[in-house]
């Protein structure tokens, strides 16, 4: 007897003889196309793999089938997909719906293009190909890679566990060092956060040189990553209302290289009005253009190169000739730096120089913040030598190999080890902090500072993580010695101890609350009546920042002044005359 509860087979006579065409049906789980098949000499309608069920996986083993939601029709087609189960609610999840064209051949190292609508249902239940990257870190998780990527998950509130009316939206873009990273690994699941009565969005973006190679003409103008996030995030504004979002409510967020990403979505022209609000979790743009991490002289100088090492050399054909190239081979290329390029068509300027000219994203609210220790993960696992810092003279050797311009290594070193004599570990960790400080603490507070000097009328805060990490710490490496490290605070956002039922799933809950209400009304609020208060209070003479430091035993905590000294003190000069 056949057992099965995923295959349905419909015939019909047909008395039209016909070569296969297909055949539509709209049903109570959505549009069903079929072929017209010849059988003895007679034509039948054949309908194969009908889902009138939800996979009996996870949480429905051993219970009753629900049924498929109906679709959902878009501007690429009709898409379907599931309700799951999260705490004893359902929330409506979308998995891998395209928004644009796969990018390959001509539109290799090319701005994307919107999707080209499609016939057939959209099968968004299962997780589709994550772009190709290296396998570090993050990279390491995923398996099922492609160029045919640049497609977006979303969830959203049911019926039945959601308010009337349209959502706000979250829109989250992954970090990575824009090296690897996907919208499928679990830690971007979206379903708690969907819980809280708004729509969240993710989206794959090209990423190694694949999304930032830059080849000095209008068919590879880099920055395509950016550019990946810029069409996935029209594409949200042009249908999230199919899944109950409001596209005048969207607040977009994201970590690391996401949320410099972030920072180049408030800078860029091409992204004014397409969003609301704006969440920086550790990172932001903040160099000058010309002696930046990538500058648009080196980027093509490194791409060139690259060229070479596949034998394209012709001056005029080397990116026909690297758009030929096998896939897999140019992903294991791993010498190409991959940073946003200024003076480009998408970053046209320095966000300092945006910021005093009001070139930005001037209508919007912000929240920033950083983890306590930064550098240290960071540090140890793209600069493996650091870990063996320990003298001043190995301090100063290890600042000279790294990738950033204009370093004063010797003023450096006498901040960072103006209260340490002897070569002990402490050495390594000044290390760490000044590592972090460069990279992602003080670009990131610069920003938002700058951000709320210069537009009095939003809403602007910041955050310090003072909180350890269980489920990425392990993944991204990090030990108790090197404290909170970057990314700490990504399973709380989303929300991962409420699904594992760990012992911080209230703690967990009260960061989903100050994350989705900040997306609801601009203001980070948790539940409490603890009021966080902005970053630099308007019309105030010389305000003094406040920075809420979350933790859940210093729920009331707010650090000021922390930052003067470091960031406003001795980086901001660097970052202005660079």
């Amino acid at each position: 007897m056949l057992r099965t509860i995923v295959l349905l087979v419909l015939i019909s006579l047909h008395s039209i003889v016909c070569d296969d065409p297909t055949i539509d049906v709209k049903t109570s789980s959505g549009v069903v196309r079929g072929k017209v098949i010849t059988l003895y000499n007679h034509t039948v309608d054949q309908f194969l793999g009908i889902p009138f069920a939800q996979p009996p996986l996870g949480a429905l083993r051993f219970s009753k089938p629900k049924p498929i939601e109906t679709p959902a029709k878009t501007s690429v087609g009709t898409v379907r997909g599931q309700t799951v189960d999260v705490e004893n609610k359902t929330v409506n999840q979308f998995l891998g719906i395209p928004f644009a064209e796969a990018p390959v051949g001509k539109l290799r190292f090319a701005k994307p293009e919107p999707k080209t609508p499609i016939a057939d249902i959209i099968d968004a239940t299962i997780p589709k190909y994550s772009c190709y990257q290296n396998d570090d870190l993050l990279g390491k998780l995923v398996s099922n890679v492609s160029e045919d990527c640049l497609v977006l998950n979303i969830w959203s509130p049911s019926d039945g566990n959601s308010s009337r009316g349209l959502k706000p939206v979250m829109f989250w873009i992954y970090g990575g060092a824009y090296k690897d990273g996907s919208i499928f690994l679990p830690t971007y699941d979206g379903r708690v956060i969907a819980l809280h009565d708004v729509v969240i969005v993710t989206t794959n973006y090209r990423v190694g040189p694949f999304g930032f190679l830059y080849g000095g003409q209008d068919s590879a103008p880099g920055n395509l990553g950016l550019y990946d996030q810029l069409l996935a995030l029209k594409w949200t504004r042009e249908n999230i209302h199919l899944f109950g979002g409001d596209k005048d409510q969207i607040t977009i967020f994201g970590e690391s290289a996401g949320s410099w990403s972030v920072s180049g979505h408030i800078m860029s022209p091409y992204s004014r009005g397409l969003f609301k609000r704006a969440i920086l979790e550790s990172g932001a743009i903040y160099m000058d253009k010309d002696n930046g991490l990538l500058s648009k002289t080196k980027a093509l100088e490194e791409a060139k190169q690259m060229a070479k090492v596949f034998n394209c050399t012709d001056d005029k054909q080397w990116l026909e000739c690297l758009r030929g190239i096998d896939a897999k081979k140019l992903n294991n290329y791993t010498l190409l730096d991959t940073y946003p390029i200024y003076d480009t068509d998408y970053l046209p300027m320095n966000a300092q120089h945006a910021f005093k000219t009001h070139n930005y994203s001037s209508d919007i609210d912000i929240m920033a913040g950083v983890m306590r220790n930064e550098g240290s993960v960071l540090a140890h696992n793209f600069f493996p030598i650091t870990d063996s810092v320990k003298t001043r003279k190995d301090f100063e050797d290890v600042i000279k190999t790294l990738p950033i311009p204009g370093m004063a290594v010797e003023k450096i070193a006498d901040f960072y080890l103006a209260d340490i004599s002897n070569a002990t570990n402490a050495t390594k960790h000044a290390f760490w902090e000044f590592f972090g400080d460069v990279v992602i603490t003080c670009p990131t507070y610069l920003f938002a500072k700058d951000f709320a000097q210069y537009t009095p009328k939003a809403n602007v805060y910041f955050f310090e993580w003072t909180y350890p990490s269980k489920f990425v710490a392990p993944v991204m490496g990090c030990t108790a010695e090197m404290g909170i490290c970057h990314a700490s605070e990504i399973e709380h956002v989303f929300g991962l101890p409420v699904l594992m039922h760990s012992d911080d799933m209230a703690f967990s809950e009260s960061v989903v609350k100050m994350w989705t209400n900040f997306a609801k009304t601009g203001k980070p609020m948790d539940g409490t009546a603890f009021k966080w208060p902005r970053l630099i209070e308007a019309g105030v003479a010389d305000p003094v920042p406040k920075i809420k430091e979350i933790n859940p035993s210093t729920p009331d905590h707010i650090i000021e002044k922390f930052f003067a000294k470091t960031c406003d003190g001795f980086w901001r000069d660097y970052y202005n005359e660079i």
